[in-house]
């Protein structure tokens, strides 16, 4: 049996481009994704918060400290400059390393500048 855990995210990013004609994938700054720990090419879910939408697509590599996250392709019609999205990569363990596991939480400004990272999520109080 394998489960289905959260690897990394990127809490908040800013969404800084939305190009239909890219070619399909969301770039996001090289050094955010080395910090995240996710790999180019990897599948992506991305959820925004300013409208709801919620999709799949895969990484790219954009320039390094550019603050570059653009969606592209046909997910450019889910999200425009200035929206606030998370982005989360996912992993499939088996229960043995699900005991181990801990994702790289990434917290981002309006600039995408780093904040502060995270091993959990802290317990959600009534």
């Amino acid at each position: 049996m394998q489960c289905t855990l959260l690897k990394a995210k990127l809490h908040r990013a800013c969404v800084t481009h939305a190009e239909l004609d890219y070619e399909g994938s969301c770039a996001i700054d090289g050094k955010l994704l080395d910090l995240a720990g996710i790999y180019e090419y990897e599948q992506l879910q991305i959820y925004n918060v300013n409208n709801g939408e919620r999709f799949t697509t895969y990484a790219i590599r954009a320039q390094e400290n550019s603050g570059i996250i653009s969606i592209n392709g046909a997910a450019a019609h889910k999200a425009h400059p200035g929206h606030r999205i998370i982005i989360c990569a996912y992993v499939a363990l088996t229960p043995h390393e699900v005991t181990l596991h801990q994702p790289t939480l990434v917290y981002l400004d309006e600039q995408n500048r780093v904040t502060h990272t995270r091993h959990s999520i802290p317990v959600q109080l009534a």
